[in-house]
């Protein structure tokens, strides 16, 4: 049976090959977009590096290069690149969702530094994600398992220029998030929390489109290196978040 091997299309290359570093010193690079069909093959498959098809040329080069560009911020650049998250932003949603972490993912100095937390149901990272009014992610960043959604808002919007509307569920609904976005003209779209003794006011219309943001973390689970996270560093698991997102949403 012939393998079903993932390549990028001459169209998606077009849009993600000026966002690549350019003219550096030392030996040629070799086939920029054959590398990184064999990168986006690897995190969709979810299997072990070494196990790449030859068709990409070595694991080795296949992973270090994801390795270094992970370190070097590359994957986060293109994908605010192509997101244009420098932009008015008009609706946006905020949510999280927990990802399980593989045993190799153990064994990095410090596991809550990297993003992954102990709790009754075992160890976990929670990707925190905005995404706009058609659902597509703008922003992304990673916490411990067991941290509040809360503490996820803060990076989030300091990727993006205030929305002038936030949809959020109600783990969200705190006065110090609720002030910020006040006074920054955004309308917070967030039902009360049911032990308010004096419940605001929400727009139920709006909230109805918080679902899209459900749909985005299913569809970004679709890659398996995403649905369960078996890198050590925080930075090389956030790049692979990223990288799927920039294929799914902002290459077409």
């Amino acid at each position: 049976m012939k393998r079903q091997l993932f390549w990028l299309s001459q169209e998606e290359w077009d849009r993600i090959e000026p966002y690549l570093p350019q003219g550096r010193r030392g030996a040629r690079r070799v086939d920029d977009r054959r590398v990184i069909s064999g990168i986006i093959h690897m995190l969709k498959t979810g299997a072990r590096w070494r196990d790449c098809p030859p068709e990409y040329g070595p694991y080795t080069t296949i992973y270090n290069r994801f390795n270094r560009w992970s370190k070097q911020g590359v994957w986060e650049d293109v994908f605010y690149a192509l997101s244009g998250s420098s932009g008015v932003i008009s609706t946006t949603a905020v949510d999280s969702t927990h990802v399980k972490a593989h045993r190799s993912a153990a064994g990095a100095k410090g596991d809550f530094e990297h993003a992954i937390g102990r709790s009754r149901g075992g160890r976990t990272t929670k990707v925190h994600a905005l995404s706009d009014a058609s659902g597509r992610p703008i922003a992304f960043t990673l916490t411990a398992g067991q941290a509040h959604d809360l503490v996820g808002v803060a990076p989030l919007l300091a990727r993006v220029p205030t929305p002038r509307q936030l949809i959020a569920d109600r783990a969200y609904d705190a006065k110090k998030l609720r002030d910020w976005l006040a006074e920054r003209g955004c309308q917070a779209v967030i039902p009360p929390n049911p032990t308010r003794k004096h419940p605001h006011a929400w727009d139920r219309t709006a909230y109805k489109s918080r679902n899209l943001i459900e749909r985005m973390f299913c569809r970004l689970k679709d890659f398996r290196r995403i649905a369960t996270r078996y890198d050590k560093r925080a930075d090389t698991f956030l790049s692979a978040v990223y990288i799927a997102a920039t294929i799914i949403w902002w290459l077409n």
